[in-house]
């Protein structure tokens, strides 16, 4: 039985920690619950915003629409072998908690993904990667609910056209799917362990770890991101605000011209990715703070909201970053956060 709220304050349900509220609101713990959902006139009649852990999404204002909390959990095994192991996990799931699971049977292919925030849904739409691994690495399949029709459809990995930080839910299908479940095949042996990031083989060496296995990655990449990035529990924020910008030959050279020492790493289609925390540090941003709200003081990449900020405040915040960046370097930064606008 599908329950609906009213005026329901959304604060703790962004890691940005802002006030906002939702018209209607509704909790869904099943794909049928969703399917049930989408043949009702609150569904029918209004805006829809699926929630998941909230990480990814700015509210720069009260929604007047329905706001759908995604509670879809479950971890399931649909097959396996010696060699590795299918698991159907509820989009639901929060995406840390998924990876430990995982870690703890020593199944490898996400262990470079831990302590990412967010819900196992949330994981195929971002393509979420971190560490030299992307999830579309490990993903079968997606299974889905079209939003208009309540029929389902199952996208394979190559149909969810995955690029950076992209994926066809966020491009050609954006706000069409609702991602119920997603499958990923994981390794039971022979595990392919990257440490290609020199901060995990850093933190292995200071641990005396010389053969790593899928724990010891796991935990030298929560070591780094604790040491790196605030904990949204205790100051609001949702992670890297802005992706990482692919440069051509051009501007990379131009980039270059302002400035000494530009670290970069390959990108796709013979583009170079320059890190977006780095341009930003360059133009004087780290560490500020104007009122409630900031630029996290080690880390460029991240918006904070240390309590009482708005949305709006702080995505004016990140448009005067973005400008300031583009007068320097020529390189306009694209949003990584799911920005909801009235």
């Amino acid at each position: 039985m599908l329950h609906f709220g009213a005026n329901v304050d959304l604060l703790p349900y962004n890691t940005f920690h802002i006030p906002a509220l939702a018209r209607l609101f509704v909790c869904i713990s099943s794909a049928e619950e969703f399917v049930e959902l989408t043949g009702t006139k609150e569904f029918r009649n209004n805006r829809i915003l699926i929630l998941g852990g909230g990480s990814n999404i700015l509210l720069t204002a009260d929604f007047d629409g329905l706001v759908v909390k995604n509670e879809i959990k479950g971890i399931n095994v649909v097959a396996e072998d010696e060699d590795t192991v299918t698991l159907e996990v509820g989009s639901g799931e929060e995406w840390h908690g998924f990876v430990r699971y995982c870690v703890e049977r020593d199944w490898g292919g996400v262990e470079n993904l831990s302590l990412i925030p967010g819900t196992v849904g949330a994981a195929p739409m971002q393509n979420i990667g971190a560490y030299g691994v992307e999830i579309r690495e490990t993903i079968v399949h997606v299974d889905t609910i079209d939003m208009t029709t309540g029929a389902t459809r199952r996208f394979n990995n190559e149909a969810c056209a995955f690029g950076y930080r992209e994926s066809v839910f966020k491009n050609e299908h954006k706000g069409r799917y609702f991602i119920s479940s997603v499958t990923l095949r994981l390794t039971r042996r022979n595990h392919v362990i990257n440490t290609s990031y020199g901060a995990i083989k850093d933190i292995l060496a200071q641990r005396g770890v010389t053969s790593p296995g899928v724990k010891d990655v796991s935990e030298a990449v929560i070591a780094i991101r604790r040491s790196k990035l605030p904990d949204p529990a205790t100051i609001g924020n949702a992670g890297s605000f802005f992706k990482n910008p692919s440069v051509d030959a051009d501007t990379l050279e131009f980039i270059r011209s302002k400035t000494d020492h530009v670290p970069t790493f390959p990108g796709e289609g013979g583009l170079t990715k320059v890190p977006a925390g780095w341009l930003i540090e360059q133009c004087g941003w780290k560490g500020v703070t104007l009122g409630n709200i900031g630029v996290h003081k080690h880390q460029a990449l991240v918006l904070v909201n240390y309590g009482g900020g708005s949305g709006s405040e702080i995505w004016n915040l990140a448009m005067k970053i973005r400008e300031s960046v583009k007068d320097k370097f020529g390189v306009t930064l694209q949003p990584e956060v799911n920005v909801i606008h009235p």
